[in-house]
C-alpha cells in the first residue's frame, strides 16, 4: 500500500500565548496534523478483484475439467455477487469490490456508517433471489420445450445449478445469506441470543465440512471464530476511548484531527498488531497508517436503524420462504442430487 505523500512534520506545532520567546510551558497549544486520508484506490480496488477472479478460474478449470461447467458456475457466482454489489451502490456504500475466493465462492465489500434493516434485507436478498428467479425460468423454458442447451448443457441442469447454489446461500446459517437476514432483521445483533446463533452456526458448518468432507469449508468457522476474538478486543479498546471522553458517534470525515491521534495512541497500547509503531508525538505516518486508519473507521459507532416493522419482517419472511421453497413449487426434479447424498 502506499503511503500518503503528504510531508509530515517531525514535531508538533505550537504557539504561544504570549510574544515572549520564553521556553514553551503550559500555555503551549499543540496543533495536530491532519488524520489519515487513504489515497483513492479505486482502480486498485478493481485489479485485485480481477486477479482474485482470476486465481478462481484458474483452481476451477484443474477441480471441473470442463470449461463448460467453470464458466457456469462463475457466471451464477458473479450474477449473485453484482446483485449484492448494485443494492449496495444505489444504497450509497463506499469502497465496494467484488473479490472471489477459490472453492468457496466470493464476496462483495464495501462500508457505510448508517445502515437500516430494511437496507440490509433488500441488499442480502438482492443476491440469491435474481438467480433463483433465471434458474426458475430456464427450468420452465426446458420443461415446455425440451431440448435447448447452452454450452452443452441442458437448460433443466442450468436451472438447476442457479437455484441450488442461490438456495443453498439463504439457509439460515451465519454467514450464508439467509443467516446474515435472520442475525440483522429478527435478532438483535448485539444479543446473547445472537451470538448463540453464530456459534450455532460455526458448529453447523464444521459438522457439514467435516460429513461431507469438504474441508475448505472450515475455513468460515475459523473466520468468524477470529473474528469474534477480535471483537472482544476492539470492545476493550471501545471502553478505554469512552474512558477518555472521545466522541466516536460520527463520521470518520467529522472526526478532529485530535482525536484521531489520541485514539491512535490507545491502538498503539492496546492492540497487538500495532504494539511496533511509534506513539506521538512525534506526529509522523507509519508504514501501517492505513490499517489504523481503518481499525479506527471500525471504531467509529456504527448505527442500525430498527425500520422493519412487524408487517415489513412478515413479508421478508415470505419472500425468504418463497424462495427457499422454490424447487417445491414448481415440481423440479431433484433426483440429479442424489449422486452427491442428497
Amino acid at each position: 500500500m502506499e503511503n500518503s505523500e503528504e510531508s509530515m512534520p517531525e514535531k508538533p506545532y505550537s504557539s504561544l500565548m504570549n510574544d515572549e520567546e520564553t521556553p514553551v510551558s503550559a500555555e503551549e497549544v499543540i496543533i495536530y496534523p491532519a488524520k489519515y486520508k487513504k489515497p483513492d484506490q479505486a482502480n486498485n480496488i478493481w485489479m485485485r478483484s480481477l486477479v482474485s477472479l482470476a486465481l478462481y478460474l484458474a483452481l476451477g478449470i484443474y477441480i471441473f475439467k470442463r470449461w463448460e461447467i467453470l464458466l457456469l458456475i462463475t457466471a451464477i457466482v458473479m450474477i449473485h455477487e453484482l446483485g449484492h454489489f448494485f443494492a449496495m451502490k444505489y444504497f450509497r456504500y463506499k469502497d465496494l469490490g467484488i473479490f472471489f475466493i477459490p472453492l468457496l465462492g466470493a464476496y462483495v465489500s464495501g462500508t457505510k456508517r448508517e445502515v437500516s434493516q430494511k437496507q440490509s434485507a433488500v441488499i442480502l436478498l438482492a443476491g440469491p433471489l435474481p438467480g433463483i428467479i433465471i434458474g426458475v425460468a430456464f427450468y420452465l423454458i426446458d420443461q415446455h420445450s425440451a431440448g435447448y442447451y447452452l454450452l452443452n448443457i441442458p437448460y433443466s441442469r442450468i436451472g438447476l445449478l442457479f437455484i441450488l447454489l442461490n438456495l443453498i446461500n439463504l439457509f439460515p446459517v451465519y454467514p450464508l445469506d439467509g443467516g446474515q437476514l435472520l442475525n440483522r432483521v429478527f435478532l438483535d445483533e448485539e444479543s446473547i441470543i445472537s451470538k448463540i446463533f453464530i456459534f450455532l452456526s460455526i458448529g453447523f458448518m464444521c459438522w457439514f465440512a467435516i460429513q461431507m468432507p469438504f474441508y475448505p469449508l472450515l475455513i468460515f468457522p475459523a473466520m468468524m471464530l477470529l473474528r469474534m476474538v477480535g471483537e472482544k478486543k476492539i470492545n476493550n479498546i471501545e471502553k478505554r476511548i469512552e474512558a477518555e471522553g472521545i466522541n466516536t458517534d460520527l463520521e470518520y470525515e467529522d472526526l478532529p484531527d485530535k482525536d484521531y491521534w489520541r485514539i491512535r495512541n490507545i491502538l498503539i497500547e492496546e492492540h497487538n498488531s500495532f504494539k511496533d509503531v511509534s506513539p506521538a508525538p512525534p506526529f509522523e505516518y507509519d508504514e501501517k497508517e492505513e490499517r489504523i486508519m481503518t481499525t479506527i473507521q471500525h471504531l467509529l459507532h456504527r448505527h442500525l436503524i430498527q425500520d422493519l416493522s412487524i408487517t415489513g419482517k412478515i413479508f421478508i419472511f415470505l419472500i425468504w420462504a418463497a424462495g427457499i421453497a422454490s424447487p417445491w413449487l414448481i415440481n423440479m426434479d431433484m433426483s440429479f442430487f442424489k449422486q452427491f447424498g442428497f
